[in-house]
């Protein structure tokens, strides 16, 4: 019986071990996402701030491939960061929910 005490326990171990692993693996989407989010305000940031040096009108055939693929990355970054934030939410929960069910586990959460 002991056993099968210790077995269960290794099992929740080794499962919560996997979540975190992949809550690690959603924050590095995020912190990707974001990244996403800052190529376009950089590059829209060099275009305003030498916006007197050209003509909008004359580089059209430049700009709106830029816009489009700024609005994309802007776009795609978004869709990751709804993404890891769905992903951490379910994640955190169900790490509550082992958290509940084994005491011990729940003693070394709060402990550290």
């Amino acid at each position: 019986m002991a056993i099968e005490i210790k077995d269960e326990s290794s099992e929740i171990y080794t499962a919560v071990s996997l979540l975190l692993a992949e809550k690690r693996t959603s924050l590095s989407v995020l912190r990707t996402a974001i990244a996403l989010f800052t190529v376009p305000t950089s590059v829209f940031t060099i275009l305003v701030a030498t916006s007197r040096y050209y003509d909008l009108n004359s580089s059209l055939y430049f700009a709106v491939p830029l816009f489009l693929l700024c609005s994309f990355l802007i776009f795609f970054g978004l869709y990751l960061v709804i993404r890891s934030l769905r992903r951490l939410h379910d994640i955190d929960r169900k790490i509550q929910e082992m958290k509940e069910k084994d005491t011990r586990l729940r003693d070394i959460i709060e402990s550290a």
